[in-house]
């Protein structure tokens, strides 16, 4: 149910105009879907989408060492990112515990030897990292939160390049995965990275509201198919990506949710939370998050029981009907020892339970990437 008291982006009254059907988000209100939820995620799979992810936080940061004094806040090695380069990681609380996941945007140097960069967040968490990061980093570090002053796009797809690349200047071509740059859009400022949470090639650009309100009109005009939450969700579940309430919180340890490629303990020195991790490493983990096929046409949804000889061993964390594979998928927390691929589970579904296995992950990958 939507209400007045929701925040809504700059491009609301566009989406509204495209008949879009609008729910709740982080005290968002967002399209869900546009016409219907297959034909917005094929899009994004075989030629252009575009979402309105302006509801996400926005931050930028700006002093001397403020790459060193973001170490201390990550289990990343973020010496390792270069200018021009972005990262992605995740903030950790005391207990190891995942506070948010977030990209690091890596802008380099000013002429007076600071450092600066672009932290982009989810938005049910925007105001707690915004507090963590205030209450951790040095009065050194100019923070600002740029959540209401910039419309973030997400144009994402296999042809994205084709229908962005007419409205700007540089080329488009030089951006690497993970990469990006400053430059313009209808003679304003726009900064664009190579970035996505689709598994899918594409790009996200962050300008003014006035700016981004002309790109998405003349985007959809050029016919990119607007996409919503719905093709959001099934996107990246296929791709395998975490989100952060359901799948990923301050009880799950980056280590648990199988995100190990983020926690650098050789190469990096002391930062919120590496004891627990130094632990779990060392003692092993008491579950971890897998990927799970189930045997059948039954959907597994958030929060069902995983079964293992009878017994509740773990919860699905994420699950729907893949368009893509055209088969049930899901995420789950089980214990490591029953994380191995084929490990035979069921899932309870309505007092009943059904087969499902794990496999590999992610469940889709793209060529285009």
């Amino acid at each position: 149910m939507v209400t007045n008291s929701l925040s809504r982006t700059p491009l609301f009254e566009l989406i509204i105009a495209s008949k879009a059907r609008m729910t709740e988000f982080s005290g968002w209100e967002m399209p869900v879907q546009f016409t219907n939820l297959k034909e917005e995620h094929f899009a994004v799979r075989k030629n252009a989408g575009i979402f309105d992810i302006s509801h996400m936080g926005k931050f930028s940061l700006q002093g001397k060492n403020l790459v060193t004094e973001l170490q201390k806040l990550v289990p990343t090695d973020l010496a390792k990112v270069n200018s021009g380069e972005a990262i992605y990681t995740v903030l950790l609380n005391e207990q190891g515990g995942i506070i948010d996941d977030i990209i690091f945007y890596y802008q380099g140097e000013t002429e007076n030897q600071e450092q600066k960069g672009i932290i982009i967040v989810n938005a049910a968490t925007k105001n707690k990292d915004k507090d963590w990061f205030l209450s951790h980093l040095s009065d050194n570090i100019t923070f600002k939160d740029n959540t209401d002053e910039q419309v973030l796009i997400a144009i994402q797809g296999p042809l994205a390049i084709k229908y962005l690349q007419p409205f700007i200047t540089d080329d488009l071509t030089s951006l690497k995965n993970f990469g990006h740059f400053t430059t313009t859009i209808f003679n304003t400022p726009a900064f664009i990275a190579c970035t996505g949470y689709t598994g899918e090639s594409g790009f996200e650009v962050m300008v003014t509201p006035e700016t981004g309100q002309k790109l998405w009109s003349s985007l959809l005009d050029s016919g990119v198919i607007p996409c919503g939450l719905g093709a959001r969700d099934t996107l990246r579940l296929e791709a395998a990506m975490s989100l952060y309430g359901q799948d990923i919180d301050e009880t799950t340890s980056p280590l648990e949710a199988s995100l190990n490629w983020l926690v650098n303990l050789d190469t990096k020195g002391d930062f919120i939370g590496r004891n627990v991790l130094e632990q779990q490493k060392s003692k092993g983990l008491p579950r971890r998050l897998v990927a799970l096929e189930m045997q059948g046409r039954h959907i597994a949804r958030h929060d069902y029981p995983v079964i293992y000889q009878g017994e509740k061993v773990g919860i699905v964390t994420s699950g729907t009907l893949s368009p893509t594979l055209e088969k049930p998928i899901c995420l789950a927390y089980v214990p490591q020892n029953l994380s191995k691929i084929a490990t035979e589970l069921e899932i309870e579904i309505r007092g009943k339970n059904y087969p499902a296995k794990v496999v590999k992950k992610p469940f889709y990958r793209s060529s285009n990437r």
